[in-house]
């Protein structure tokens, strides 16, 4: 987060002001109305770079159940990285494709695509992550405070702590049985030594 980047209230309110077309159904073999191969194309060029054919593959759905929240949370990251500022930035490719697939891929397991504009959480978490994957943070913010912010909202941080939490008190319970059979068979040695 070394690069100050534009101003969350900036893309918080691009986000909620994002247009029907990045919300519609995304392509998936036959059905849907979005190519998001073609949209990841056209904002790498925005950017200024030249997309590479075989590296938006990755953006072509083919399993409509597994695929069409991940290409549609790509197409609102999409949206949100076509501001002026991201365009000026001199992003290298590969860290807007990478945005794009695994980071959508990761949060779009957790939350809808959707969310990102209609949850004003969701929105201010989406425009953190943007900025953090790509070394930046809100304009006006300490690294400290916006990675604190960050942490906060994170739906992928949420998750990572209540795994973290249940596999703990499942190695609880799991001392606490062991804990009570040996109890249990120490009283079972008592008995047949009495």
């Amino acid at each position: 987060m070394q690069r100050e980047g534009p101003t969350l209230e900036v893309l918080v309110r691009r986000l909620a002001e994002t247009p029907e077309d990045f919300l519609a159904e995304p392509k998936i073999a036959s059905l849907g109305a979005v190519d998001v191969p073609a949209v990841a194309g056209d904002l790498l060029r925005m950017c200024g770079q030249t997309p590479n054919p075989p590296s938006l593959a990755v953006f072509a759905g083919t399993d409509g159940r597994r695929d069409r929240n991940r290409l549609a949370v790509t197409l609102v990251m999409s949206w949100l990285l076509g501001d002026e500022w991201f365009q000026s930035a001199s992003l290298p490719a590969a860290a807007l494709l990478k945005l794009l697939h695994e980071e959508a891929t990761d949060i779009a397991a957790l939350v809808g695509a959707k969310k990102f504009v209609t949850d004003p959480d969701r929105r201010e978490e989406l425009a953190r992550l943007v900025l953090a994957r790509l070394d930046c943070r809100p304009a006006g913010e300490s690294i400290a405070h916006a990675q604190d912010r960050l942490t906060t909202l994170s739906s992928l941080e949420r998750s990572r702590v209540l795994k973290i939490s249940q596999a703990a008190a499942q190695r609880a319970r799991q001392i606490r049985e062991a804990l009570a059979r040996k109890a249990a068979e120490e009283s079972a040695d008592k008995w047949t030594r009495e």
